[in-house]
């Protein structure tokens, strides 16, 4: 959360401009004036490092509400019709799950270039299947439950029983599944910036961020290390969110494991 407050708020918190430049103070070490040093041109460590949580969230957000729309429209129809529908769908969601990531990933930049669009997109590519799968089990577990078949006798038809009953009670798997794709989708974001797939600077971007900072690692180590710790702490952050809310959507589950 604190992460997402900076990002929203980076204009404000950042002390400098991600782009200024100031030759004459580059790579300087961590200070009053500068609290996380200096890059290679000079730039504020601290504000480069806000902007970029900015950009990363962006992106992991705008993919992540891709996926679950994608995921959780196409898993529902999947789980609550079953038969052939089911089948074919799954089938095709098999094939996306078949191909390597970063093939369709290179295929997306090849074709569109990189862009902040396109890297969001092609994330939605590569996650929703999984999160397909996911809602189709919990749907195929309540199309049978007694509220499900109640409604049909009371002559309601597919679309609102899928809407008002089937998707209502499987929220909560949704919404956990969005507290753990979204650390997953921001990790993505920053493997892609680091091979210079994503974010193209000077725009910040944590993964950029780093390998920016990679040549710098012997005589510099502060300008990979606090990015490469800003992924580390929201990844990790967003998971025991995930698992949070898990464990209090399913009380049983939790009694179990402990």
């Amino acid at each position: 959360m604190a992460m997402v407050v900076t990002g929203s708020l980076a204009p404000t918190l950042a002390p400098y401009s991600y782009s200024t430049q100031s030759l004459l103070q580059r790579l300087q070490p961590p200070s009053a004036a500068h609290w996380l040093g200096t890059d290679g041109f000079g730039r504020d460590v601290l504000s480069r490092t806000i902007w970029g949580s900015r950009v990363s969230l962006e992106i992991g957000l705008f993919a992540t509400a891709l996926s679950l729309v994608v995921g959780t429209l196409v898993g529902s129809v999947a789980g609550y019709l079953g038969g052939a529908v089911d089948t074919a769908i799954m089938r095709a969601a098999d094939v996306f799950l078949s191909v390597p990531a970063l093939f369709l990933i290179l295929i997306v930049v090849a074709l569109f270039g990189a862009s902040l669009i396109n890297t969001a997109l092609v994330i939605a590519l590569v996650t929703w299947a999984p999160v397909a799968r996911i809602v189709r089990s919990e749907c195929l577990s309540l199309r049978g439950r007694d509220f499900v078949q109640a409604a049909h006798a009371l002559g309601a038809g597919h679309a609102r029983v899928l809407g008002r009953h089937v998707l209502v009670n499987a929220l909560p798997v949704i919404v956990v599944q969005t507290s753990l794709l979204l650390g997953q989708t921001i990790l993505i974001e920053s493997g892609l910036s680091y091979l210079g797939l994503g974010a193209q600077p000077p725009l910040p971007s944590w993964g950029n961020m780093v390998v920016e900072g990679r040549q710098f690692l012997a005589s510099a180590w502060w300008i990979a290390t606090f990015p490469g710790l800003a992924i580390f702490v929201t990844v990790l952050g967003f998971n025991l969110f995930g698992d949070g809310l898990r464990d209090a959507f399913d009380p049983a589950l939790y009694s179990e494991s402990s």
